[in-house]
């Protein structure tokens, strides 16, 4: 059953959204996961907000032991280790109460739809059962962000040079226009970085996720894991000791030269290593 409690919420925010909920309730939710992988990884939190037509607030939180190791990756990420979930219940233990905070409801949330939705989908899979999204509807605020503030090239320039970029998609100008948008960067955000090593690091992708940067491997727990394929969720070590052909396919095909690589050292016996 949803908590009912006061909630730490602007007033004017909660205007705006009892002004929306008008039809039928509306749920934010938000999912803490193994990984960024919406197929393999696994649910170790979530929190919902239920808004009822009435105006009135619930809340739902309520974390879930995966089935899995949580790579210290994402640990790193959202706090959330192993022992923090050993005693907490499975995701199919908690179905009845997610079904409860969902009913009747639509859905919100930030990048729901590309990814909080599709895991939530696969765990009840998992569970044998169906996530069922027929008259939900479904509002991204993340899409709606990046419709109304465009994060392209031209519209860096124009945030952070305050012009236009008149020579867009000519491949000299681009170059000028990424230099002037670096250095609005620094100018803007005093605590940045302030060398080319700083700024690279800062600049990964979050979790330092990909092995390579074609993103066919990727970091669990500081080993090198497949990102893709038949082999997908399995440590490239244990590939390499189970289905040396494999790899050895890979090497022979067409797969970009650094994926290559990585998979004919492999196959010599050396992996890639994560500090």
């Amino acid at each position: 059953m949803p908590e009912t409690r006061t909630i730490d919420i602007p007033e004017k925010v909660l205007a705006n959204l009892r002004a929306l909920v008008q039809e039928k309730p509306l749920v934010f939710f938000d999912l803490e996961t193994t990984g960024t992988d919406r197929f393999m990884d696994r649910v170790v939190e979530i929190g919902a907000l239920r808004i009822e037509t009435s105006g009135g607030l619930s809340f739902f939180e309520q974390r879930i032991h995966p089935g899995i190791r949580i790579p210290r990756e994402s640990s790193a990420i959202h706090g959330i280790t192993d022992a923090d979930v050993r005693d907490c219940p499975r995701f199919a233990e908690v179905i009845p109460q997610i079904e409860e905070v969902f009913a009747g409801a639509d859905l919100s949330g930030y990048n729901i739809r590309t990814f909080d939705v599709p895991v939530l989908q696969k765990e009840y899979e998992r569970a044998g059962r169906e996530l069922r999204l027929e008259g939900r509807r479904i509002v991204d605020a993340q899409v709606i962000f990046f419709r109304k503030e465009p994060r392209d090239l031209s519209a860096a320039l124009r945030f952070f040079s305050g012009r236009e970029h008149t020579g867009a998609h000519s491949s000299l100008a681009d170059v000028i226009a990424a230099a002037e948008v670096l250095s609005g960067e620094l100018s803007r955000y005093s605590d940045l970085p302030r060398t080319i090593a700083g700024l690279a690091e800062f600049s990964s992708p979050i979790e330092g996720r990909y092995v390579d940067p074609d993103k066919r491997f990727l970091w669990r727990d500081g080993e090198a894991v497949f990102a893709f394929g038949e082999h997908r969720g399995i440590p490239l070590k244990e590939v390499a000791r189970t289905s040396p052909g494999y790899l050895e396919w890979m090497a022979n095909r067409d797969f970009p030269s650094e994926t290559k690589r990585i998979v004919r050292e492999a196959l010599r016996g050396s992996f890639p290593e994560k500090s």
